[in-house]
């Protein structure tokens, strides 16, 4: 049994001496994992950094086994987070949600075009919040949890003014369709709609609408596990920018 396809590394954990076991998303064969042999060597550990884009062949005996993968960097990302804690805690939020979220084997191949473009983008220290931001979202539909922001679910149509979601449904609501029962709602940012300039203040209301989601959806469905603690210093790190100490 073999293949051969590009991959995200999303861990890698030492293994014996001298090998690690990685984890990786691909296209075609999703959350995989695998031996390295060498791969705490000198050579191959500067290389499985997590967030690298890798050329990866693997081969078992039989299908159902680990395998072992021999890797070949296409590139690393390690320098757009090496001088930037904000981008380190969110390649490790990314890695974390991931690792936390999907099943093994099973390809999403949307959800990884995703994530491809974000790690790109982590040297865009302007942007990356908001495309990260947009991409819980896109985690949340993937796993079959997607909100929707298309119109009011209290009056039935589309509105100009849709300022909240339901935390039952997550379905958007407008200022008017509202009412008193603004108060028990979720914000919802005007960045999330595309309107406007997506400031900081706008990407902090996003992260508490996306984190009661992965909070209160998809973690139960995952057995209850707690969300990974990745996100929340990724969030918390996020705070500290937008009251100005990052």
């Amino acid at each position: 049994m073999e293949w051969r396809d590009q991959g995200i590394l999303l861990s890698a954990r030492r293994h014996g001496e001298s090998s690690s076991i990685i984890e990786v998303l691909t296209p075609s064969r999703g959350r995989h994992a695998g031996v390295v042999r060498g791969g705490a060597s000198r050579k191959l550990a500067p290389i499985l950094q997590p967030g690298a884009q890798l050329d990866l062949a693997w081969r078992a005996r039989l299908e159902d086994h680990i395998g072992t993968f021999t890797v070949e960097p296409v590139r690393s990302r390690a320098s757009h987070v090496m001088n930037d804690r904000l981008a380190l805690a969110g390649l490790n939020a990314v890695t974390a949600l991931l690792l936390f979220s999907l099943p093994e084997r099973e390809a999403h191949l949307p959800l990884y075009a995703r994530t491809e473009a974000l790690l790109d983008l982590m040297g865009e220290r302007d942007i990356w919040p908001l495309a990260y931001l947009k991409w819980e979202l896109a985690l949340l539909e993937e796993m079959g949890f997607g909100l929707d922001l298309s119109a009011c679910a209290a009056l039935g149509a589309r509105a100009n003014d849709l300022s909240y979601v339901s935390p039952r449904t997550g379905r958007a609501v407008s200022r008017a369709g509202a009412g008193e029962w603004a108060n028990r709602l979720l914000p919802l940012p005007a960045c999330l709609l595309g309107h406007g300039g997506a400031p900081d203040a706008e990407i902090a209301q996003g992260f508490a609408l996306t984190g009661h989601f992965l909070h209160n959806w998809l973690a139960p469905e995952l057995g209850g596990k707690p969300l990974p603690e990745a996100r929340a210093r990724f969030v918390e790190r996020f705070a500290a920018r937008l009251q100005g100490g990052a």
